[in-house]
């Protein structure tokens, strides 16, 4: 009831006081500060002339969320006065309107010795006296003083469907960066991506602490308004006014540099300005990361989504107008949350949509939402994304398309065979909150913003064949089984399981003459290859760099398929019988091609592999000489290998060596001991190896060595003494006699 009264009243203060002792001093000068602070303010010489002043003044009252009565040595003489103040006591008892009493020149006590209700009333309320105070002090103390209590009792809603979710402990947090009591200069940025919440935020910790500081102003929409025509210097000119509390202030740099200097100032949304006073703090909210670096900002405060039970009453409250769902609606709300990520501005627009719908438009609307981005939220994401160059477009297209959740380092090589130069466009991607690498190096993108990026690509054409991207594998199955592509046609990636045996054209690809990006894949366990072809012609793979096809069905590669410009080359349980050497791999898998009977001489010498993948090739018994070799990791795992080559020693970055099921291995070279970057040794059921080299205790880094399963029957001493070895597995080597204790346990 108190809040709803005062919440909605037409000033925030009445101010009664004995004219003839303080109008033209106390009063004017508070009234004047409290307009500065665009505190409403009713005063009684605000009547106009033919007003009944009784009843006028009752209104005035009534319309006031705050009483401040200044009680002066003749201030009890004024029957005018006494009529005020019954008024008020009846307001306060009514509506609880907050009173707060200010003693000019007279002791409270002699306010409190009445008798009766009067004394009572001001028993329990917060005073302000003037004593040895000067005026001005006084002033400020009282001005303060009522912003405290509208922020706290008035403006910040205790009726919880109203409040703000999630905000209290990061306005606590955004405090303690801040260093509010310090006298230091601090700037403090809120980064994240749009629709997060860092306006909220901004605005909450603004109102929080303003009253700490004797100037403060919040810009909004800075970037907008700045690039309108003098927009920049309107912005600064409302700063410096905001701040000096001066709507005429003068356009003299040094003037308002020097009154500025001698202020404690907050600002929110900051603009370029040229100066710092020594007790300025200055919150930047930003999508961009650079812009904070660009502004010398050390402290940054990285907005986060909400957590989930945060998420989902926010949502409750614009979906239900209450805290928790309608009965029956648990699982659909669920369906959103799962959607919205967290993010304040979906919950909140998806909330607003979907209040007092169906159930059948929720599950519609719902099933339209895993297609089509919501315009509002397209509308506040897409910002960002505008602020791009065309490469840097590019690569946010390709991640939300095809490479979320991929690890970060093979993706560099892709884009930078499309010359989209990666290295600087995933920071500025990074730095914009677009993406972000996890902790494992894998590249991250908020669902939302992979909706908004796929949303960009469908909104190039109606049509899927018009369209520079394809992900949906019903789109997908379209074009291939139509056989529409066009050569707007960059990218294809669709996962086999979720469709239909397609028999593909011949001529398929050949229309698709930019086609850079080819993925078949199968998500299921027991995957197969459900595009089916017999032979192809060549022209469509001219410019393709990547290039996974799950079972690939032919026994070779197009022979188009440019060796100078393919960089990842995986065909996992292909047909493959033969190979050339690409000379640009990064990545080859050919796991599982059991027709794969050699490698090309020249394999293990590519520069840029790093990668290559032979696993379940049965068929392999031999690798080639090895002259030089970048490769890092090596699957050989159900192999026919019966040896290693003895210039395997020159793989001097390989760290991973799978050779698990490798059967007909029955030793290991000695030169295995001068790959000083193993980490990673897996003889998992080589059940024909009985000894491994004396030599391989003289490995340099921290070894996993893994021997389950295998024949060994005595483990070299250098092994058991290799301070650097992390753990040995010997789980059923049943062949083994005995384990010398190591000399450091």
């Amino acid at each position: 009831m108190a809040s709803s009264y005062r919440n909605n009243k037409k000033y925030d203060v009445f101010v009664s006081f004995r004219g003839e002792d303080t109008r033209d001093n106390f009063t004017s000068h508070l009234y004047s500060a409290l307009s500065r602070q665009n505190i409403q303010t009713f005063i009684d010489d605000q009547l106009n002339r033919g007003d009944e002043i009784s009843e006028s003044l009752v209104n005035a009252i009534e319309a006031s969320a705050i009483s401040v009565i200044i009680f002066s040595e003749s201030y009890a003489s004024s029957r005018w006065c006494l009529d005020e103040l019954v008024k008020i006591l009846e307001c306060k008892k009514e509506y609880a309107q907050i009173l707060i009493p200010v003693f000019y020149r007279v002791d409270p006590s002699d306010v409190r010795n009445q008798t009766g209700s009067f004394g009572d009333s001001f028993s329990n309320e917060d005073e302000c006296k003037l004593g040895g105070m000067p005026e001005s002090e006084l002033i400020n103390e009282v001005v303060n003083h009522i912003l405290k209590r509208l922020l706290d009792e008035v403006f910040r809603p205790s009726d919880n469907k109203n409040q703000l979710v999630g905000v209290e402990s990061r306005v606590e947090e955004i405090e303690s960066l801040l260093g509010v009591e310090s006298k230091d200069v601090y700037a403090l940025g809120i980064w994240g991506i749009g629709g997060i919440g860092k306006t909220t935020i901004a605005r909450a910790t603004f109102d929080k602490i303003s009253s700490d500081f004797e100037g403060s102003c919040f810009l909004e929409n800075v970037r907008e308004e700045s690039q309108k025509p003098g927009g920049l210097a309107c912005l600064r000119q409302k700063l410096i006014s905001n701040l000096l509390k001066d709507k005429n202030v003068s356009l003299d740099i040094g003037l308002n540099f020097r009154r500025l200097s001698l202020m404690k100032v907050l600002i929110v949304l900051m603009i370029s300005l040229d100066w710092l006073t020594p007790v300025i703090r200055i919150i930047i909210t930003t999508r961009n990361k650079q812009v904070l670096r660009n502004w010398g900002v050390r402290k940054i405060y990285e907005m986060k989504a909400l957590q989930y039970h945060q998420a989902i009453e926010l949502f409750n409250r614009h979906a239900f107008k209450q805290n928790h769902p309608d009965v029956g609606y648990e699982e659909l709300s669920s369906k959103v949350m799962k959607y919205a990520q967290g993010v304040p501005l979906a919950l909140k627009v998806l909330g607003c949509f979907l209040h007092k719908r169906e159930k059948e438009v929720w599950e519609s609307a719902i099933d339209k939402l895993q297609r089509i981005l919501h315009p509002s939220i397209l509308e506040v994401l897409k910002i960002s994304y505008d602020g791009l160059d065309d490469k840097e477009k590019n690569i946010f297209l390709d991640v939300a398309c095809f490479f979320q959740g991929e690890h970060v380092n093979p993706i560099m090589k892709f884009f930078n065979a499309r010359g989209f130069y990666p290295e600087i466009g995933i920071s500025v991607l990074v730095d914009k909150s677009l993406i972000a690498i996890d902790s494992h190096k894998k590249i991250a993108m908020h669902d939302l913003l992979q909706e908004l990026g796929r949303e960009i690509v469908r909104q190039e054409s109606i049509n899927p064949k018009n369209r520079s991207r394809l992900w949906h594998h019903e789109d997908i199955y379209e074009v291939l089984t139509y056989n529409t592509g066009t050569e707007k046609i960059e990218g294809i990636c669709l996962d086999m399981s979720k469709v239909k045996e397609i028999h593909l054209n011949p001529n398929t690809f050949t229309k698709m003459r930019k086609l850079r990006f080819l993925k078949f894949y199968s998500s299921s366990f027991n995957g197969e290859n459900k595009c089916k072809v017999s032979y192809l012609q060549d022209l469509g793979f001219a410019e393709v760099k990547y290039l996974h096809w799950y079972g690939y069905p032919l026994k070779s590669l197009p022979s188009k398929l440019s060796a100078e410009k393919l960089v990842f080359l995986e065909v996992p349980n292909s047909d493959i019988e033969q190979l050339w050497n690409g000379v640009k791999l990064v990545i080859l898998n050919l796991s599982g091609s059991k027709s794969l009977k050699s490698l090309p001489a020249g394999i293990f010498n590519l520069e840029f592999l790093t990668e290559l993948d032979l696993s379940g090739c049965s068929k392999l018994k031999r690798l080639p000489e090895i002259s030089s070799g970048n490769i890092g990791k090596l699957f050989l795992s159900g192999t026919a290998i019966e040896e290693l080559p003895s210039s395997f020693e020159l793989l001097l970055r390989l760290w991973l060596l799978d050779l698990s099921d490798c059967k007909r291995l029955k030793s290991l070279p000695s030169s295995l001991c001068k790959l000083k970057s193993l980490g990673l040794l897996s003889l998992r059921g080589c059940s024909n190896l009985q000894r491994l080299p004396e030599c391989l205790g003289q490995l340099s880094s921290p070894l996993i060595l893994n021997l389950v399963r295998t024949n060994i029957e005595r483990i070299p001493e250098s092994i058991i003494q290799l301070f650097m070895l992390r753990y040995i597995l010997l789980n059923y080597c049943e062949g083994l006699q005995s384990l010398q204790k190591p000399l450091f346990l």
